[in-house]
């Protein structure tokens, strides 16, 4: 992690929107409509899907994928101008409300202005011939790093959309881009605005290794902090898929959980969602059951970093919103869970999450999370049910009754046991 990282970005709330999923109309200014209910969440910051114009060429469903970026200094006529993007800018700083964009520096559209304007910048195959490093990303082509011109290029592309106001980046599958461009763009970009938030998509371990194995550079997530803020919690996510699918077991997620508190640096912040839009929608995954919806929604809050919440996931979509074609989210078509985030958001930010000492402890029941934060004369334990078991758990604390603060319920320690519910718990000891 940076060595300047802020630690109390363990406290930020990060909403994921795709500008042409989200409304009717799929723009800048529609979304503004929205924002008063975004933030009555107690959203921090929106992170929102590239902005760009879209490519024509070898494009993926009619629309094109907004990650095969065309021109990285203009918006996407799509969602309107850049007078509109400035104007969602200023509201959602009158908000309080941070802006994120996506920067997509792996790779472009087959007919970007680069790669008219600078052929040379591009990596070619042995034949000579525009490529990209991974096979099935067809619509795109990658970019070659070897070229002084275009690093200088794209953090003259970071100060542009820095001094219009931008607040931070998420940099797409930023494990392939080199990490001495993201350390000078991020000492460069702090001339601006030393509190730029970066956000890195790292990749998944196996995705690293099979980079790495066909000859390229790869960075892992140890190596990637040095430049980065936060990243995403990739190296956790197989186990907490293969659990959900019923592939894996509870235990394996805990143990690489747990093993994030000494793979990195001490003020490291991880990004915990249940969703995104690279992945399906959260509540099919637990048959829509609506307490292991509220457990792990809970969790991801309780974890050690900051959370992010992807547009439709508070009103239990189950459909992932298409990156290529026409396919709104579905709002108000099922229960909405908005005040439960906006309690489980209150609940966890604060001095004692950001810099209270964490530790898990395992239980002998499969599908419960069972942790703590202490700092001084605070400790607050949180327990996760998520798998929805039965029976009692031990805690090591005194016999006593004490108040679940996420429904205002009385929960009891008895011989040093609690029985385990359907309900997700956190009290103050």
């Amino acid at each position: 992690m940076a060595v300047n990282t802020n630690v109390e970005l363990r406290n930020l709330f990060i909403y994921q929107v795709y500008l042409r999923q989200h409304t009717e109309e799929g723009t800048f200014s529609a979304f503004l409509d929205d924002l008063d209910r975004i933030k009555n969440m107690g959203v921090d910051m929106i992170h929102l899907l590239p902005i760009h114009p879209i490519g024509i060429e070898k494009k993926k469903g009619d629309l094109g994928c907004p990650y095969s970026i065309s021109d990285y200094m203009k918006v996407n006529p799509e969602y309107g101008t850049l007078e509109d993007f400035k104007n969602l800018i200023n509201k959602c700083h009158k908000e309080g409300i941070k802006v994120m964009i996506d920067v997509v520096f792996n790779h472009t559209s087959h007919d970007s202005v680069l790669i008219k304007n600078h052929p040379e910048w591009f990596y070619k195959n042995e034949n000579g011939e525009f490529a990209n490093r991974v096979g099935d990303w067809w619509d795109i082509t990658d970019l070659d790093f070897e070229h002084r011109g275009l690093r200088n290029y794209l953090i003259e592309v970071l100060r542009y959309w820095t001094d219009l106001g931008v607040d931070g980046y998420r940099c797409d599958v930023a494990s392939l881009v080199p990490l001495d461009f993201w350390l000078q763009a991020r000492e460069e970009i702090a001339k601006i605005n030393p509190d730029t938030i970066w956000l890195s998509e790292s990749v998944h371990p196996e995705f690293l290794k099979y980079i790495r194995d066909l000859g390229f550079e790869a960075w892992s997530e140890s190596e990637i902090y040095q430049a980065f803020d936060i990243a995403y919690d990739y190296d956790t996510h197989k186990q907490y898929e293969s659990y959900l699918k019923e592939e894996g077991s509870f235990e394996k997620y805990l143990d690489a959980y747990i093993a994030q508190m000494w793979t990195y640096p001490k003020n490291f912040v991880k990004m915990r969602n249940l969703e995104n839009h690279d992945f399906g929608r959260f509540a099919p995954m637990v048959d829509n059951d609506i307490n292991k919806i509220h457990q792990w929604t809970a969790l991801s809050f309780f974890q050690y970093g900051c959370t992010l919440i992807y547009a439709g996931q508070e009103h239990l979509a189950i459909t992932k919103p298409d990156l290529f074609d026409i396919d709104k989210v579905e709002w108000d078509q099922y229960k909405d869970i908005s005040n439960f985030i906006t309690v489980m958001n209150e609940l966890t930010t604060g001095d004692l999450f950001t810099y209270g000492v964490h530790n898990v402890t395992k239980c002998d029941i499969d599908g419960v999370f069972v942790a703590e934060y202490k700092l001084e004369d605070k400790h607050v334990i949180g327990i996760f049910n998520v798998g929805l078991s039965k029976g009692e758990i031990k805690l090591d604390i005194d016999d006593n009754t004490y108040m679940n603060v996420i429904y205002d319920e009385t929960l009891s320690v008895k011989d040093g046991k609690v029985k385990l519910g359907k309900k997700p718990v956190i009290f103050y000891v």
